[in-house]
């Protein structure tokens, strides 16, 4: 039976020859990753489902990331549960203040996760990783506290989109205007369930970086995972990074597909996604009516080096404009140092950002850029619900690194590409 790239994995990880759509499935899992807010959750159902073991200690991942350092209390609390139980067990792959970083940007950079594998994250942004060629994806504290036990997961077998890319990104154009613009396209809801797998000769012409924003986004398609070929590319990626050797999965050339998408990467412009859901999608050069009072450049989603790199090009030797508030967040402290090498941290600082340790604060609108009533902020997450980064009132405008930092300068939500 032909079967498509994810499934694939999941039938080698089940023991299988093969697997079918809809196919309840228990598979071996390679990585199991919480962070500061559901490692604490999974502890509680761990003990209370009677547990005294962990099934392999370096196969465990609990990253504070959240509200590290930590914003209050509670939030103190919740790392102390994690310090707790990571000593317990003596968790090889735990990460506290100083050696953290963004989860999902953290643990492809440090060769955690490698092509082929499959990687269960109590966050739903796991999917992450399948630009890696490997199957991840979110799941609940529960099947964390079960994952890190057993080592296993159940799955029902999800059936999956093929994503045809062709062409190529023009200048300031980059992966997060791909998978804006694909949300656009389908909406929240269009993939639920599935496997938004890209393929076509325009894979070739996207970084890492664009594959990881991409894949980290598939989840506001309703996707069950987002996950691209391994190619030369993804080698050089993995080289000398990769704790352990790729495993490479193809899929069959007849396998069956929902439905076929295709995207000219050349045609793409700079996209912006209106409150409150990533779907309501709108080119930049179209809403230069909108003022803004915050820009945030960071995140899971948009804290790696090319996106500090491309802040830094719209930014170096400019000011932001009066009134506006910038915060940039390098998504490690790998990237964080990287930046200070390259000269953008200083750049930053003297353009009128501010510039913070490795967080994911206020994305989720936990801490460092809570918004006010009626305020606006345009920003590189991933989610502009309502309330999402702070009053109900306020709004969050998504947009790419270069979108973001051109509207910085101007106080309104600006294309990057105006003045060249």
């Amino acid at each position: 039976m032909a079967m498509t790239m994810s499934q694939k994995i999941l039938a080698a990880h089940a023991g299988l020859d093969e697997v079918k759509v809809g196919q309840l499935i228990e598979v071996d899992l390679d990585q199991v990753l919480g962070n500061d807010i559901t490692t604490p959750v999974a502890i509680k159902e761990f003990d209370k489902a009677g547990f005294e073991s962990v099934y392999d200690r370096e196969k465990i991942n609990i990253v504070l990331d959240h509200f590290v350092p930590n914003k209050d209390i509670k939030a103190a609390e919740q790392s102390a549960a994690c310090r707790k139980f990571a000593n317990r067990f003596n968790i090889k792959n735990f990460f506290d203040v100083g050696k953290m970083g963004i989860e999902h940007a953290l643990l492809p950079e440090l060769g955690i996760v490698t092509s082929g594998d499959c990687v269960i994250g109590a966050d739903s942004h796991t999917c992450t990783y399948g630009a890696l060629g490997a199957f991840s994806t979110g799941v609940g504290s529960t099947d964390m506290a079960y994952g890190m036990a057993t080592g296993q997961a159940w799955f029902k077998v999800p059936a999956a989109i093929k994503v045809l890319l062709k062409g190529k990104l023009n200048e300031m154009v980059s992966g997060k205007d791909v998978i804006l613009h694909l949300i656009g396209k389908i909406g929240v809801d269009g993939a639920l369930y599935e496997s938004l797998e890209f393929c076509g000769e325009g894979v070739a012409s996207l970084s890492m970086d664009d594959r990881l924003c991409i894949c980290n986004m598939a989840i506001e398609a309703g996707a069950k995972n987002g996950i691209f070929p391994v190619d030369e590319v993804t080698l050089a990626y993995l080289q000398d990074r990769a704790q352990r050797s790729p495993k490479i999965y193809e899929a069959d050339e007849d396998a069956e597909y929902v439905q076929t998408i295709e995207i000219d990467l050349s045609a793409l412009e700079p996209t912006v996604s209106y409150p409150h859901l990533p779907e309501n999608t709108h080119l930049a050069k179209d809403s230069n009516a909108i003022s803004i009072d915050q820009v945030v450049i960071g995140s899971c989603t948009n804290g790696r080096i090319e996106d500090m790199e491309a802040a830094y090009k719209v930014l170096k030797g400019k000011e932001v404009a009066p009134n506006v508030r910038v915060i940039i967040i390098p998504a490690t402290m790998q990237i964080y140092k990287e930046c200070i090498k390259r000269g953008y941290t200083e750049a930053f600082i003297d353009a009128g950002c501010v510039v913070s340790t490795p967080t994911c604060g206020p994305c989720l609108g936990g801490y460092m850029g809570i918004l006010a009533q009626g305020e606006r902020c345009i920003s590189t997450t991933n989610r502009n619900f309502v309330g999402r980064m702070g009053h109900t009132s306020s709004e969050v405008y998504l947009a790419s690194p270069y979108t973001a930092a051109a509207s910085a300068l101007t106080g309104y939500i600006t294309d990057p590409r105006e003045g060249k």
